[in-house]
C-alpha cells in the first residue's frame, strides 16, 4: 500500500440543526470554516460536524478540485484493504463507525436509538424516515462544561419527586386513558396504581422544536424484558405521564414555574429545578419539561465521557463534545421505545496510554475514542491497528508523518485525516501552542 493510500485528508460535513450554536461562537462552525474553507454565516445554527461514511453526511477525500473529489465511501470501496481485513468481513467494506463534534446551545429531544432488531424492522417499514438498519449505541466525551439527561432515576427519587412535586402528583393522579382512571401513583401498591400499561399504548413525537415528546398516538412498542417491581412502577409512571393531555401538561408546567419563581425569592432551588426553568423558556407548554423530573442530569467536564445503549432515553441540553457512534442516524422518540433501566450513568474519564493520550472505551464492538495532548515540540506515535483510524485537530497544528517523522505533512485546526489500518502515525506539535487532537477507531476489543 502506497503512502498516500495510508493517510488521506478528509473534507467533512456540517449539519445546521436548530439547536446548535450560532455562528463563531460554534466550535463545530470554526472547524468546518477551516476542513472546508466556506465562511462562517453568522447568522445561522452549526451544530454537527461529521467525520465518516453515513450517507446523510459522506466525508471527501481532499485531492484538489472540489469537481474531483470522490467520497469517502467510494474510496474505500475502491481500496478495501485500508479497513483491514477482518472490518471487512464483519462489516463489508464499510467504516464501522461515525465521528462527529456537537456544538449544543439548547436542548435536543428526548430520544433514543433502536437496537439492530428493532432498527431493521423500522428501515424496513419506513426507509424515509429510518434511513439506515444499523443500531446506534453512542459516547460523548465533553471539551467543554456538557449538559445531558441520560436514563431514569431510581424508583426512590420517583417517590421523591411525587412527594415534593405537587403539580407533578396532581397530573399523574388525574390523567385517564381509553380504559378510564389510571388513579394516583404515590407507592408501589395500592392507591389506584395498576401497573399495567393501557391497551392503547402511548407513542409521543417531536413536535418540530427539537425537545418535544409531542402529541399522543397509538401503538407503543416497548422493550419486551423482564421488569422487576420498581421498573414496572417506573414504567407506568413515565407512560402515564405521557399520555397527559395537553392542556393538562401545558396548565401544570405554568403552575411549576410560578411557584418556583416565588420560591426562588426565600430559598436556593435546585438544579434539576433551574433545569426545569431553563427548559420551559426553551420549549413552553412541552410535556419534555416535567419528563426532565424522571432523568438523571449529568454535567461532564471536559475530559468526561459518558456511553449510551440501545434504547436509552437521553438528551443533550447544553455544551460541546466529541461524539462516536456505530454507523447510524436513526432516532426513536423516548416515548417509542425507553429502556426502563434505573440508576445513574457511568461516567468514563479515559485511561491513559502514555502521558499524552487517553483512551475511552464504551462496550460497543464498533469504536473507540482517543484523546491526545502535546505541549510544543512533543511527539507521540500511534502504533500500528488492524483497523481505519480517523484523526481530528481540535486545537494547534500537527506534523503528521507515517512510519517516521521524515516526509511530514501538516495539519492545524479543523483539518481532519483517515489513516488506513496496518499504519503506523507518528505526530509533532508543530507550534508554540498546545496541540488537541481526537482518534476514533474500531474498539481494540473487537480485535483480541
Amino acid at each position: 500500500m502506497s503512502k498516500l493510500r495510508s493517510i488521506v485528508r478528509l473534507r467533512c460535513a456540517v449539519k445546521q440543526y436548530e439547536w446548535g450554536q450560532i455562528g463563531e461562537s460554534s466550535h463545530v462552525a470554526r472547524l468546518a470554516e477551516r476542513n472546508s474553507g466556506e465562511e462562517i454565516d453568522q447568522a445561522r445554527p452549526y451544530a454537527e460536524f461529521w467525520m465518516g461514511t453515513h450517507p446523510s453526511g459522506p466525508s471527501y477525500v481532499a485531492s484538489g478540485a472540489e469537481e474531483d473529489a470522490v467520497s469517502l465511501t467510494d474510496w474505500i470501496g475502491e481500496n478495501p484493504a485500508v479497513l483491514g481485513e477482518k472490518i471487512v468481513d464483519t462489516w463489508g467494506p464499510d467504516l464501522p463507525f461515525l465521528f462527529k463534534v456537537l456544538s449544543v446551545a439548547k436542548a435536543l429531544s428526548i430520544q433514543a436509538h433502536p437496537d439492530k432488531k428493532l432498527a431493521e424492522l423500522l428501515h424496513k417499514s419506513r426507509p424515509d424516515i429510518y434511513k439506515d438498519a444499523n443500531h446506534k449505541p453512542e459516547m460523548a466525551v465533553a471539551i467543554t462544561e456538557f449538559k445531558a439527561l441520560c436514563g431514569f432515576v431510581t424508583a426512590e427519587e420517583v417517590q421523591d419527586v411525587l412527594a415534593t412535586v405537587p403539580e407533578v402528583r396532581e397530573l399523574i393522579g388525574t390523567v385517564k386513558n381509553g380504559n378510564g382512571f389510571i388513579g394516583c401513583c404515590t407507592e408501589f401498591h395500592g392507591n389506584g396504581c395498576n401497573p399495567s400499561i393501557n391497551g392503547n399504548g402511548c407513542v409521543n413525537e417531536e413536535n418540530g422544536n427539537g425537545f418535544a415528546l409531542g402529541k399522543n398516538c397509538n401503538g407503543a412498542v416497548v422493550e419486551e424484558e423482564y421488569l422487576d417491581e420498581s421498573k414496572i412502577y417506573l414504567k407506568l409512571i413515565f407512560t402515564t405521564l405521557m399520555s397527559a393531555s395537553q392542556v393538562a401538561v401545558s396548565n401544570a408546567i405554568q403552575k411549576i414555574k410560578s411557584r418556583l419563581v416565588a420560591e426562588n425569592k426565600t430559598r436556593s432551588l435546585t438544579e434539576k429545578e433551574q433545569l426545569i426553568l431553563m427548559l420551559e423558556q426553551q420549549y413552553p407548554g412541552d410535556v419534555g419539561v416535567i419528563s426532565a423530573f424522571f432523568f438523571n442530569y449529568v454535567t461532564l467536564c471536559p475530559g468526561e465521557a459518558l456511553y449510551i445503549g440501545a434504547n436509552e432515553p437521553h438528551a443533550y441540553l447544553y455544551g460541546e463534545c466529541i461524539e462516536c457512534m456505530a454507523t447510524s442516524d436513526n432516532v426513536v422518540r423516548a416515548g417509542l421505545t425507553p429502556k426502563f433501566r434505573d440508576g445513574f450513568p457511568e461516567i468514563l474519564r479515559g485511561v491513559p496510554l502514555n502521558k499524552n493520550v487517553y483512551r475511552y472505551t464504551p462496550p460497543f464492538d464498533e469504536f473507540e475514542v482517543d484523546r491526545c495532548s502535546l505541549l510544543p515540540n512533543e511527539t507521540v506515535t500511534f502504533t500500528p491497528v488492524l483497523g481505519p483510524s480517523i484523526f481530528l485537530v481540535l486545537s494547534g497544528t500537527a506534523n503528521v508523518g507515517m512510519d517516521s517523522l521524515n516526509d511530514l505533512e501538516t495539519f492545524s485546526e479543523g483539518n481532519v485525516f483517515f489513516v488506513s489500518a496496518n499504519t503506523e502515525a507518528n505526530i509533532r506539535n508543530a507550534a508554540d501552542a498546545p496541540l488537541v487532537l481526537f482518534r476514533a477507531g474500531v474498539n481494540q476489543r473487537f480485535f483480541d
